[in-house]
């Protein structure tokens, strides 16, 4: 029997990897405005929020930006990572997702998404998995992006358990942290190297075993 009440994922990189579309996006509106983005810039933003990404972008760039224009910047390159994810399918699972999902179902557990993502419902349709979270949380109805724990604490509200019976899901280091501020129990998706904050470290949800945390 697990030790946890809930288990609360991330989205992107955990349940599906929609990675490389918001490179493809991010990059496009990057040269666009004269600033090189490659995959070494890109693996900053990992875990961050739209606008906390656009402002690491336009750092590098030679203007200033109103608050208006980088608004407007948002929201093209959201247009363009809308159109590029509208091809998504069930497909697009990564490996294991979907037996961790219902493990954590059998098990008797909430399940709850934290994503920073505004565009979280429309992915979990795509890949049709919706049905499989109680709650979830995006970046629509927080005010504080991950580091900050106000996500997964407010998915542990809206579950009705306790943070520190709640188990996080993540695989960036911010998103980590996020967990741990939260006064959760950490378990991140990647290199034990990286995700050095996280309490056990599994390469992807392909070693995820409920009765080992």
């Amino acid at each position: 029997m697990s030790r946890f009440k809930a288990v609360i994922f991330d989205l992107d990189g955990v349940i599906t990897d929609t990675a490389h579309y918001h490179y493809l996006a991010w990059k496009s509106l990057a040269e666009s405005q004269g600033v090189h983005f490659d995959q070494a810039f890109n693996e900053n933003l990992k875990g961050i929020d739209r606008m906390g990404s656009l402002d690491l972008i336009l750092a590098s760039s030679s203007r200033t930006y109103t608050p208006q224009e980088k608004l407007a910047l948002a929201d093209e390159k959201n247009l363009h990572y809308q159109e590029l994810i509208s091809t998504m399918s069930s497909s697009d699972l990564l490996p294991g997702a979907v037996n961790a999902l219902n493990a954590v179902r059998r098990a008797g557990l909430r399940i709850g998404l934290a994503s920073v993502s505004k565009n979280a419902f429309t992915v979990l349709g795509r890949l049709g998995i919706t049905d499989k979270f109680d709650y979830v949380v995006d970046a629509a109805t927080i005010v504080r992006g991950k580091p900050d724990p106000e996500i997964f604490l407010k998915a542990a509200r809206e579950l009705g358990v306790a943070p520190a019976d709640c188990l996080g899901v993540e695989d960036a280091v911010a998103g980590v942290a996020s967990i741990k501020s939260a006064g959760m129990f950490a378990l991140g998706i990647g290199h034990p190297f990286v995700l050095t904050e996280a309490d056990v470290v599994i390469t992807s949800l392909t070693d995820f075993n409920l009765e080992s945390y």
